[in-house]
């Protein structure tokens, strides 16, 4: 049954040696000040390069996209040299590594960007929702985010502007290609999603509209890098950070249509994942199957059976494996040699140093 995920498969121009994907995992650990990717974080990566696919944590593309203390940019050269650090230490294991490019919009703090206003597609706070900023501490002090202003057309063409020239700067720090954060309630999925988005020009309104903004950044992303090195990731059912759709089968099987016709080279689906949450419908894999005809990834409470499953029915081309690689560097050959996983320390997460972040070991036989 494992024996799915490790066929090898062409992902664009790069070949992947199966199908086990590290999906994108915020670590807060850049070097401070300026955001900057290190050494640590280039060995952790390198630590997981026998991944089929590494989405490095989501990277911010400004200083407003910033949702969180010491997340990485790739906006400055300094950071695009850190990011050229972590991208040499995969590829040397023989690693495929993309960016996942990253705005938050309204989900962040004055704090954590230079004490301007959020932006948004519109005026709207994200309630219950908190982030952490720099207080000082080692730990992270959470805040409520603020209500953000309305994006206006020129704030649209200079976001979609910096999206752009991220994508570029990821391709000259070495990335094999990029990944758009469309999902978990940030800012591409505050366009996509009815409850976040309350425009009434071009942008807002019906399902077309409100896929508008997604559409112009992935075309202006490609025609920089080429459609082969883009992919996308969708959160179609889940509520992260306040955004919910009305209609998330109608909306995400037109955006997966949408993406089809934009040659993106993967889509990559977030499941909900909590304990108890519910499955995503088999209906909507399939329909999402036929409106896209590109790599599928999906991630979300995979354990090898489901994920081999999932290949085999030719709903997935590629499953995540998010919390099991933080604890397991070497995690598809503990899945190939059906090893027991080691559990992640939760109090290590966010922040700190070495500690929780390279200090688990690969799989030991006794």
């Amino acid at each position: 049954m494992k024996d799915a995920l490790f066929q090898p498969m062409r992902l664009g121009n790069a070949t992947l040696k199966n199908r086990i994907v590290m999906p994108p995992m915020t670590r807060s650990r850049a070097t401070q000040p300026g955001n900057i990717a290190n050494d640590m974080m280039a060995t952790y990566y390198a630590q997981r390069a026998e991944a089929g696919l590494i989405v490095a944590e989501g990277t911010q593309i400004s200083e407003m996209g910033q949702g969180y203390a010491w997340t990485p940019g790739i906006y400055t050269q300094e950071q695009i040299t850190g990011w050229k650090k972590v991208t040499d230490a995969v590829h040397q294991k023989g690693g495929v590594i993309y960016a996942q490019l990253w705005h938050v919009g309204r989900v962040t703090h004055p704090a954590n960007i230079g004490g301007q206003q959020p932006i948004s597609s519109s005026a709207l706070k994200a309630e219950n929702v908190k982030v952490f900023i720099d207080d000082g501490n080692n730990a992270p002090g959470f805040v409520d985010v603020v209500e953000p202003r309305k994006m206006t057309k020129d704030d649209i063409a200079h976001v979609i502007g910096e999206y752009r020239q991220a994508a570029i700067n990821a391709i000259e720090a070495g990335f094999d290609g990029i990944e758009l954060h469309a999902a978990n309630g940030y800012l591409v999925n505050q366009f996509i999603d009815s409850e976040a988005n309350n425009r009434t020009d071009e942008y807002g309104g019906s399902i077309e509209n409100r896929l508008r903004f997604l559409a112009e950044v992935v075309e202006a992303m490609s025609h920089a890098i080429g459609a082969e090195r883009v992919g996308v990731r969708l959160a179609p059912f889940t509520s992260l950070n306040g955004t919910i759709d009305k209609t998330p089968v109608e909306t995400y099987t037109a955006a997966a249509a949408l993406l089809n016709k934009l040659n993106v080279v993967y889509v990559h689906i977030a499941e909900v994942d909590w304990d108890d949450a519910p499955d995503t419908p088999q209906a909507f894999k399939h329909a999402i199957r036929e409106a896209y005809k590109g790599t599928i990834i999906y991630a979300g409470r995979y354990n090898t059976e489901k994920a081999a499953q999932a290949i085999n029915e030719g709903l997935a081309d590629m499953v995540g494996f998010g919390r099991p690689f933080i604890a397991n560097p070497d995690l598809p050959n503990r899945i190939m040699n059906g090893y027991p996983l080691a559990a992640h320390d939760p109090d290590t997460l966010f922040g700190g140093a070495e500690k929780g972040l390279l200090d688990y070991v690969e799989y030991q036989a006794s």
